[in-house]
């Protein structure tokens, strides 16, 4: 039975997806409202970046075992969290982050993941 649950935490679940884009979607505004140094454009700008982020948080955690929230690993986690932030901003148009307000914005989006957590938050 272990391996059956392992194997389905490995297989990619397109529900679970779409349910990480919305809360990302919601997190992610949510901290752009809070944060110096972090705004989106609009609402296209930010359904893209929270597909950008839920899919860049799902290759890190498939490829490297790592969870991508903000304090879901420590330092590594939070790292990764302000990676995947700035790194969408080169992705997508209208998603403008400094780099100070890329760890800002992974430490609201840790505070918030604390109150809801999600785990589709990056």
């Amino acid at each position: 039975m272990p391996d059956n649950e392992k194997t389905r935490n490995n297989d990619f679940n397109i529900t679970e997806m779409i349910v990480r884009v919305i809360v990302t979607a919601i997190v992610v505004g949510l901290t752009a409202f809070f944060t110096p140094g972090f705004s989106i454009d609009g609402l296209w700008s930010l359904l893209i970046a929270s597909v950008v982020i839920g899919v860049l948080d799902y290759l890190v955690e498939r490829f490297t075992g790592i969870n991508a929230s903000a304090f879901g690993k420590g330092i590594k986690g939070f790292l990764i969290t302000v990676v995947i932030l700035y790194v969408t901003k080169l992705i997508v148009p209208g998603f403008n982050i400094t780099l100070l307000g890329a760890i800002v914005g992974a430490i609201v989006i840790g505070i918030i993941d604390m109150i809801i957590p999600s785990r589709a938050v990056v």
